[in-house]
């Protein structure tokens, strides 16, 4: 029994199910649902729903879009292009757009600033925070004019604060409480290039009248003179920078302090630095020197031995001076190498080792500091003069400043013109 309805049917109904031949691509059925053609009615309901009829694509039904939907291709067009790419040859995409070199420049080059921009800001907070401004040049009084150029006083001492007991005994420093000036030097920057002159802890200096860092007290000054080592263990360093300024007229801008610890650590974080040692060697059992004539790298250690040194120098504290101007400044040179600066590896470290460890007054800025670093490495150049505080003579076992030669050189520093005084 066929309960198909019959009403649809043709004399094609089924054609190539039958025949020999496969049908073609172009005939496949077209279903289309069970809605009356022109001038027909619905069939009666019979039980059976309403089935679809089938229109073949050789043009026989109304609804049949003979457009080569049934080509062979998919997603067909008239010429076998996809649909993204109408009319593409051989059904394949179109050349793809040439990329936009100068808009991917344009982000590329903008990323990279802002990067930039980004790690700068944040290395100059980090780096800020890490600076100790204890010193407050407000308590120094009666202070010289200021002059040209900038001003640096430049401290390394002997603090032993937060060195366990190896670290005394490794690098000879001894336990002594308290904290003293092992070296002075005031650099000073300017337009005729840098000036580094040491100043002998056994120089021959007055105390002035001054007023106590901590108690604010005034102590008037007696005339008394004292090596200027003194100063510093009397009451720190605000007497020390104003027993500099009483005795030379020169104005200190800033204040920039090292200990044994920190020195060795700056040394240490740049992979040691390299210094020439003199002719015969250097022996000192005190400062733990040891050290074969010619060229060879210094860690922290050796460095600080090497820097303290004065017994293997026949106890003269104006060669130590020699020394120390010598090796600071062959460390600012190695700072500034691109194996450092261009290193985030080295860099870092010895940013953290140099800043974690100085002491410096309450003005003093990270571009301050920066202006001190290459002051010195000009020097270290050649392109700047190094020399010792002038001395004339010594009474007992203080050195006595040439008074004539330290004018003229206080002179020239102030008016920020070329240095022609020379020193032991």
């Amino acid at each position: 029994m066929n309960d198909w309805p019959d009403e649809n049917r043709n004399d094609r109904y089924g054609r190539g199910s039958a025949g020999s031949q496969p049908e073609s691509a172009r005939v496949m059925r077209q279903v289309r649902r069970g809605q009356p053609g022109p001038g027909q009615s619905a069939p009666p309901y019979s039980g059976v729903p309403q089935q679809p009829t089938y229109v073949d694509g050789q043009g026989y039904g109304d609804q049949y879009d003979n457009s080569g939907y049934n080509s062979g291709h998919v997603y067909g067009t008239p010429h076998g292009g996809g649909p993204q790419d109408p009319g593409g040859p051989g059904g394949g995409r179109g050349p793809r757009r040439a990329p936009n070199w100068g808009r991917r420049i344009k982000w590329t080059a903008i990323t990279l600033v802002t990067l930039l921009v980004v790690v700068s800001v944040s290395t100059y907070f980090w780096a800020d925070s890490k600076l100790h401004r204890d010193v407050d040049l407000s308590k120094v009084i009666d202070r010289p004019e200021a002059g040209q150029g900038t001003n640096y006083l430049i401290v390394g001492s002997d603090s032993r604060e937060g060195m366990t007991e190896a670290e005394k005994k490794d690098l000879h420093t001894g336990s002594a409480e308290g904290k003293r000036t092992d070296s002075m030097m005031i650099l000073h920057t300017g337009g005729n290039g840098s000036t580094l002159v040491s100043l002998p802890r056994d120089s021959n200096v007055e105390i002035p009248t001054f007023v106590g860092s901590e108690s604010g007290k005034t102590y008037e000054g007696t005339g008394r003179e004292v090596k200027l080592n003194a100063a510093y263990a009397e009451d720190g360093p605000e007497l020390l920078v104003r027993t500099v300024e009483f005795n030379t007229g020169l104005r200190i801008d800033h204040y920039v302090e090292i200990g044994f610890a920190g020195f060795a650590d700056i040394v240490d974080s740049v992979g040691g630095v390299e210094i020439e040692i003199p002719k015969g060697g250097m022996k000192d059992t005190k400062s733990g020197a040891d050290f074969e004539a010619g060229k060879q790298t210094l860690n922290g250690e050796q460095a600080l031995a090497f820097v303290r040194t004065r017994y293997a120098l026949a106890g003269s504290d104006l060669d130590r001076t020699k020394n120390q101007q010598k090796f600071l400044s062959a460390l600012a040179n190695q700072v500034a190498t691109p194996g450092t600066v261009l290193n985030p590896f080295k860099l870092y470290p010895t940013m953290g080792a140099g800043l974690d460890s100085l002491i410096v007054d309450k003005d003093m800025s990270l571009f301050d500091l920066a202006d001190m670093f290459w002051a010195m490495k000009s020097v270290s150049g050649g392109d700047g003069t190094s020399m010792n505080m002038p001395i004339s003579g010594s009474t007992g076992s203080n050195l006595v400043w040439d008074k004539a030669k330290v004018k003229t050189l206080v002179d020239e520093l102030k008016n920020d013109e070329k240095v022609t005084v020379t020193g032991d």
